[in-house]
């Protein structure tokens, strides 16, 4: 992930001084992904991941901490909460004169892609509805951080500068969108624990089989079509002519572990466009308000904005 927190040998140290996992042998920041502080270290009990969370506070963060341990107890290849000394799950940091609140987790075998070929994709949607099962009765509930109140408040902000850099069909696009998805909510949908967040920077692969899925930070409660709509755009569809294919064989791996409702597949195409919709607006905002940091990445807007447009195209 970006890295805005920039630790030192001494730091990590400190933090390590309350784990058994042995010496520091090396460390150094992650650079993917736009929300956190990461980084690897290598200790003498092995290679961890630490985060350092920049927009998370301490009443929120227990949540995912337990939904992790969670999983990875239940099977899910994910990462694993390190403990403390006393038992506690996160580190409290101060950098900075700002209040900090940190975590250790293992660190998965396997790569990243940035292509999934039909096969990775049939694994990974096998591997994101093992998720939603094995997700079933963790009890604790989580809101929608990106819901539509979310979305409508960050829309109001971006159109104040989005015609001056992305031009008016954009701006046009984006309240006629938001007014579409605000005039239908979704009926009652089979629910539970969401990952959130499924991009190919979140999902490990050992060939063409899943070795794990990372980063659980945007996780809630929320209906399982949402987060297999965001799998979706995320991994399948790539503005070309094999999209269709792509979204099919990913839905294969998906429902050979759950089938859909009826009620799911017919709310499929609106929910495409929702989450083309909430992806677009982040990195609206992320591009038209960013954040300072050490190792920033802001991805490009327009990527969603194609994608939407892709979807709206097949419904003429």
């Amino acid at each position: 992930m970006s890295v805005y927190t920039e630790l030192t040998h001494t730091d990590m140290n400190h933090i390590l001084a309350h784990y058994d996992l042995g010496a520091l042998q090396s460390f150094e920041g992650i650079a993917a992904g736009i929300e956190n502080s990461n980084f690897f270290i290598d200790t003498d009990a092995g290679r961890f991941v630490l985060t350092v969370f920049e927009r998370l506070n301490e009443q929120e963060l227990p949540y995912f901490m337990r939904l992790m341990r969670h999983l990875a107890t239940s099977g899910v290849s994910c990462p694993d909460v390190m403990q403390r000394d006393d038992g506690s799950l996160l580190f409290q940091l101060q950098h900075g004169g700002e209040e900090k609140w940190g975590c250790i987790v293992s660190c998965l075998s396997g790569k990243t892609l940035d292509v999934l070929n039909e096969a990775q994709l049939q694994a990974s949607g096998r591997a994101l509805a093992e998720l939603h099962l094995s997700g079933a009765d963790f009890l604790e509930q989580r809101e929608n951080p990106t819901g539509m109140c979310w979305l409508r408040d960050k829309v109001a902000q971006i159109l104040v500068k989005a015609g001056q850099v992305y031009g008016e069909d954009a701006v046009n696009l984006l309240r006629d969108e938001l007014k579409y998805q605000l005039s239908s909510t979704l009926e009652r949908l089979p629910q539970g624990v969401v990952h959130g967040d499924l991009f190919v920077d979140n999902i490990l692969f050992e060939g063409d089989a899943v070795s794990g899925i990372i980063d659980f930070y945007y996780a809630h409660t929320a209906p399982w079509v949402m987060d297999l709509a965001i799998t979706l755009n995320a991994q399948a569809v790539l503005l070309g002519v094999d999209d269709q294919a792509r979204m099919d064989v990913l839905l294969q791996g998906y429902t050979s572990q759950r089938a859909l409702t009826e009620a799911e597949q017919a709310v499929l195409p609106k929910v495409l466009r929702l989450a083309a919709l909430r992806f677009w607006v982040s990195r609206l905002y992320d591009a038209l308000f960013p954040r300072e940091g050490a190792m920033t990445q802001v991805k490009d807007p327009r990527e969603y904005e194609s994608k939407l447009r892709w979807h709206l195209s097949r419904l003429a």
